[in-house]
């Protein structure tokens, strides 16, 4: 397909969809719904509700561009072993990880709740991986996955921006890997967080990365061949 230049801060970015994957972060019923975690510690949970719509136009373009979509979701087996007895503990939520919810248990592997949103549910084929941690890469073979398909950039969205969406851009970062990040393609309970978090990536000349959003993708995008451009 060629390469593909991104207008993006602090500067454009060149990739080649060959070469590049799509990182969904935790879109779960867990979080971006009533009755899941996120609304049992004390958060709007309609407001991840604005990165839907350009997460929806994100996943459209790769799969029509043949990249790599790969999904993320948070969450612990039903025994709970792999969850930390402080994350078990931290706070005070009306309901805690493991107990049972509108949606099943909260933040259990194969409850309602965990699953991804109707919207954006992963196509045939598309990997998804179950992490325990707020990081892709931590307890998981998302690196495995990414080097056997020759992955050097990734393009990461979901929620929240400034702690899963976050963690994974600096794991990313550190393991080698380019990582741009659609500023309307996450979102966060805290909206000055999303900010600040977005700033973050691309401060000291993108220290952890690239910011830049759908409308500029896209449009790097329909520069293509005719026969290869994404609509």
């Amino acid at each position: 397909m060629g390469s593909v230049v991104i207008d993006a801060a602090p500067q454009a970015i060149a990739l080649d969809p060959a070469h590049s994957a799509v990182v969904m972060i935790d879109m779960q019923r867990d979080f971006l719904e009533p009755g899941g975690f996120g609304e049992t510690l004390g958060n709007d949970v309609s407001l991840l509700q604005a990165a839907v719509p350009a997460c929806k136009d994100l996943l459209k373009l790769a799969r029509a561009a043949g990249m790599l979509v790969i999904h993320t979701r948070e969450g612990h087996r039903p025994d709970l072993s792999d969850a930390p007895p402080a994350k078990l503990q931290r706070g005070a939520p009306s309901l805690r990880i493991g107990d049972r919810g509108p949606m099943g248990r909260i933040l259990v592997r194969g409850e309602p709740g965990h699953d991804i949103i109707a919207e954006l549910y992963p196509a045939p084929g598309e990997p998804v991986i179950d992490k325990p941690g707020k990081g892709a890469f931590h307890a998981t073979d998302l690196y495995s996955i990414l080097t056997n398909r020759r992955i050097d950039t990734l393009i990461v969205c979901g929620v929240t921006t400034e702690v899963c969406v976050h963690t994974t851009v600096r794991e990313g970062n550190d393991r080698g890997f380019r990582c741009i990040v659609p500023s309307d393609c996450c979102a966060s309970y805290f909206p000055e967080f999303h900010q600040v978090g977005l700033k973050m990536i691309s401060a000291q000349g993108g220290i952890f990365g690239w910011v830049s959003d759908m409308a500029r993708i896209s449009a790097a995008f329909a520069a293509l061949p005719e026969a290869l451009a994404v609509a």
